[in-house]
C-alpha cells in the first residue's frame, strides 16, 4: 500500500469516512444516499486531479465504469417497476391465502419455504416487505410475528443467493461474468435450501401454541391479479434465459420484462376503462428512487478504488497475508453482517480478475453463498433486516439475542454443505 500515490491515499480517506457515515446513519441522522452521492463525486474528482493520467484517459476510464455500474441500476430499476407493478394489482394478496393456518410452527415452514422462492426471482427487500405485511395478518402476538419475521430474513437473504436475479450482489457477480446461471443454481441451491431447513429446525423451539382466527379477513386482488402476477414471474425468471439466448447483458432483458409488463397493463386499462386499473405510469411515482441513486453512488465510489488502484493492492496484501482464498471468502461473508454485501463483491471484483478466478469456480461461487448470507447474522446487515426493524420494530440487540447464533450456525452449515457436495460431485476440483 505504500507504493500508492498520495491521490490514492486521500481517495481511501475520502472512501473510509464515507462509509462509516452510511454505517453510522441511524446515529448521524444523514441520509446514506447523500453521503455515497458525495463520497463518488470526490473520489473521482481527485482521481481527476491525478497528474500521471491525461483528461482524456480519466475520460475513457470513467465510461468503462460508468456502462458496469448503470448495467446494474437498470436491471435493479426495471426489477422494481415490475415488482411494484404486480404489487399494484394486489397479486401478491394471492399467495397469502395459501398461509391461513392454525399451527405457529407450520407457519414458520410455509412462511421460511415460501420467502426463499420468492426471493430467488424478486429482490429480498421486497420479499421481506411482502410477507411481513402478511404475517402481520395471520399473528396478533408481536413475539411470535418477530420469530417468524426473523425466519423470512434469513429465507429471503438465502433464496437470493442461488440465483442470478434474487440478491444485487449475486447480479452484481452474474453481470460481471464471475458465476453463469446454469451452474450457479446447480451447486448453490442444495447448500442454501439445507442452510434455510437447518434455521427452520432451530427456530421452531421457539414457537408455542396455535394461531388464533385471523386479525381480520385479508382483502381480495384488483381483477386480472393472477394475470399480472404470472407476467410479472415469469417475466424476472425469463431475463437470465434471455441472457442465454442472446449474450445481451441482462438489463436488456428487464427491459423487455418491463415492456411487456407496461404494455399488457395499459391494454387491460384501455378495455375495462371502468374498473379503474393502474397503469406502469401509475407505479412509477411510487418507485424508491433513493435506492437506486444510493447503488449509483457506492458502486462509482467502488470503481474510483479500483481505478486508482486500491483494489488490486489490497489483493496483494490479502494474498500475502492470508494463504487459502476460502478463508479470504467466507470473511467477507461475515463483514456483510456489518457493511453493505454490494460494495463488498463490488470490491472483490476489483481485487481478483478472471484470470485469478475463472468463471464458475468455487471461489466466486462461495463468495455468492457468504455474501448472500452472511448479511443475516446481524439484522443491519441486509435490506431484509432492516425491513423487519421498520415494519416489526425489531432491535439489534433482540435480533442479537434470538437470532444472530443460529444465523451464524446456519451459515456455517451451508458453507460445510457446499464444500461436501464439491467433493462429491466435483472430486478432481481441488477446494
Amino acid at each position: 500500500m505504500d507504493a500508492l500515490t498520495p491521490h490514492a491515499h486521500w481517495i481511501l480517506t475520502l472512501f473510509l469516512l464515507g462509509y462509516a457515515s452510511i454505517v453510522l446513519e441511524e446515529i448521524i441522522h444523514i441520509n446514506k444516499t447523500t453521503t455515497a452521492l458525495f463520497m463518488a463525486v470526490a473520489c473521482w474528482t481527485i482521481l481527476f486531479l491525478e497528474p500521471g493520467e491525461t483528461t482524456s484517459q480519466h475520460l475513457d476510464l470513467l465510461q468503462i465504469q460508468m456502462f458496469k455500474v448503470c448495467q446494474v441500476l437498470f436491471f435493479l430499476w426495471g426489477a422494481l417497476i415490475t415488482v411494484e407493478t404486480v404489487n399494484a394489482y394486489g397479486g401478491f394478496l394471492i399467495i397469502s391465502r395459501y398461509l391461513l393456518v392454525q399451527s405457529k410452527i407450520l407457519l414458520l415452514w410455509m412462511a421460511g419455504i415460501l420467502a426463499f422462492f420468492l426471493s430467488s426471482v424478486l429482490d429480498n427487500l421486497t420479499t421481506t416487505i411482502v410477507m411481513l405485511s402478511i404475517i402481520q395478518k395471520l399473528l396478533d402476538k408481536h413475539e411470535d410475528r418477530l420469530l417468524i419475521g426473523g425466519a423470512v430474513v434469513i429465507a429471503a437473504n438465502a433464496g437470493g443467493a442461488w440465483t442470478p436475479i434474487g440478491d444485487v450482489s449475486t447480479t452484481v457477480l452474474w453481470i460481471g461474468e464471475r458465476v453463469t446461471t446454469v451452474p450457479l443454481v446447480r451447486d448453490l441451491f442444495l447448500p442454501c435450501f439445507l442452510s434455510l431447513i437447518f434455521f427452520l429446525f432451530l427456530n421452531q423451539f421457539a414457537l408455542r401454541g396455535s394461531l388464533a382466527t385471523p386479525k381480520e379477513s385479508l382483502p381480495s386482488p384488483k381483477p386480472y391479479g393472477v394475470l399480472v402476477l404470472i407476467l410479472g414471474v415469469l417475466g424476472l425468471i425469463f431475463v437470465p434465459i434471455y441472457k442465454i439466448m442472446t449474450d445481451l447483458p441482462p438489463f436488456i432483458g428487464m427491459m423487455l420484462t418491463v415492456a411487456m409488463l407496461w404494455l399488457v397493463t395499459d391494454f387491460l386499462a384501455a378495455i375495462k376503462p371502468q374498473l379503474s386499473l393502474p397503469r406502469v405510469t401509475n407505479v412509477l411515482p411510487h418507485i424508491d428512487v433513493s435506492i437506486i441513486l444510493f447503488y449509483l453512488g457506492l458502486l462509482l465510489s467502488i470503481m474510483a478504488l479500483e481505478s486508482a488502484g486500491l483494489l488490486q493492492a489490497l489483493a496483494l496484501w490479502l494474498n500475502s497475508h492470508i494463504a487459502n482464498p476460502f478463508i479470504i471468502v467466507i470473511a467477507i461473508g461475515l463483514a456483510s453482517a456489518l457493511v453493505d454485501n454490494v460494495s463488498l463483491v463490488a470490491a472483490t471484483l476489483g481485487m481478483y480478475s478472471l484470470k485469478t478466478f475463472g468463471t464458475d469456480s468455487e471461489f466466486w461461487q462461495l463468495m455468492s453463498y457468504c455474501a448472500g448470507t452472511g448479511g443475516s447474522i446481524l439484522i443491519i446487515g441486509s435490506a431484509a433486516g432492516v425491513a423487519l426493524m421498520a415494519l416489526e420494530r425489531a432491535t439489534f440487540g433482540w435480533y442479537l439475542r434470538y437470532i444472530t447464533w443460529k444465523a451464524l450456525a446456519t451459515y456455517a452449515f451451508g458453507i460445510l454443505i457446499y464444500f461436501m457436495m464439491r467433493s462429491l460431485f466435483h472430486p478432481a476440483v481441488s477446494a
